[in-house]
């Protein structure tokens, strides 16, 4: 038997993450100090490979659809088999979120897409856990390739929140309504279809060696994906309330979207015209908005950090202002740093770090 009880549908708080603190020269020489003030004994009693292996196991227990053999979550079972029959295409696969099983796309093409950027930086130090990682990607582009089928159109959710969060049961035994929603020229969804098309080019760069055919179907479907938000611009929460407010509202806004979007897609294809998109773009999309956050709904610290590593590695000072705002959020995030505004942290004693010029 299920067991019931009543959810009211929240919004996620924002994430700081450890991968947008490493790009910045000022941030490494920052995080070193910070580490020297740990101790050894601390440090080696934790063991992040096995951190690293639960992390990505999470997302096989999130699974939706049809399982692979090598299914590692052995009490998940195939669910949720007939998605997208309503709507006459095949939604299968990809993950569910949080708690819940409601497949919301916004939040899932933003977690394919950082979990393609851990593994494009640090891919080399996941040793045994890289092919783990690159699986967990691959689920989420799967399904974001069916969800991007049609020419203009990408299907943003699949499940009736409200229903859904009335009733915590198992994938498996669910039996709420699977109805579907999409974004279309009529129906504007920048934002979701902008960052559907960043986690296809950072997914691309993933596979580009392992699987170049693969990678470039990534590619070329970001780049179709990219020129629908672009061209149709609205905020999918104004099209789609009803469905997806207040668990995924855009409430930040689809001009980071475009703008991280075009990032990724710059740093997969290498074209100019995305890079000239971004700097035409940089004030008009708000690039410096914002910068004392990192999240789903709020892209501005990744679009500044992503671009901000082309400048430090020598192949652009065409960004250098982006540098300069990827900066400033990390002077926002670290303890010590005098007059500059700072986060505000949980309760705990923060390690300090001493002042740097």
């Amino acid at each position: 038997t299920a067991a019931h009880t009543q959810r009211q549908p929240t919004k996620p708080p924002p994430i700081n993450t450890g991968e947008a603190m490493t790009s910045p020269a000022k941030a490494m020489v920052a995080a070193a100090a910070m580490l020297l003030l740990l101790s050894t004994a601390a440090v080696a009693q934790h063991n992040y490979g096995d951190a690293l292996h639960k992390s990505i196991l999470f997302f096989e227990g999130q699974r939706s659809g049809r399982l692979p053999p090598d299914q590692r979550v052995r009490w998940r079972r195939d669910s949720a088999l007939n998605d997208g029959a309503t709507a006459g295409v095949d939604l299968t696969g990809g993950y569910y979120d949080a708690g819940d099983n409601v497949k919301f796309g916004f939040p899932m093409a933003f977690t394919t897409t950082l979990m393609s950027w851990g593994l494009i930086d640090f891919g080399k130090n996941f040793g045994s856990h890289g092919g783990e990682a690159r699986a967990a990607v691959r689920w989420a582009t799967d399904y974001l390739m069916k969800a991007t089928a049609t020419p203009n159109t990408v299907y943003v959710q699949v499940g009736d929140a409200f229903h859904d969060h009335s009733c915590w049961e198992r994938p498996e035994d669910m039996d709420t309504p699977r109805t579907v929603y999409k974004v279309d020229p009529q129906h504007p969804g920048s934002d979701v279809a902008a960052e559907t098309a960043a986690a296809l080019a950072a997914g691309s760069i993933v596979f580009r060696e392992a699987d170049p055919a693969y990678s470039k179907r990534l590619l070329d479907r970001a780049i179709s994906v990219f020129e629908f938000a672009d061209k149709y611009r609205g905020a999918y929460s104004s099209s789609l309330y009803s469905a997806v407010c207040p668990c995924y509202c855009d409430y930040d806004g689809y001009q980071d979207e475009l703008l991280w979007g075009a990032a990724w897609l710059h740093k997969a294809s290498r074209q100019r015209v995305y890079r000239d998109y971004i700097k035409k773009n940089e004030v008009a999309l708000g690039a410096s908005d914002s910068i004392n956050e990192f999240g789903w709904d709020n892209k501005h610290a990744g679009i500044n950090i992503l671009i901000s590593k082309e400048v430090l590695m020598g192949k652009d000072s065409f960004f250098k202002s982006f540098q300069v705002n990827a900066d400033n959020f990390i002077c926002t995030l670290l303890p010590g740093i005098s007059n500059h505004p700072q986060i505000e942290y949980s309760p705990g004693q923060p390690p300090i770090a001493k002042p740097y010029s």
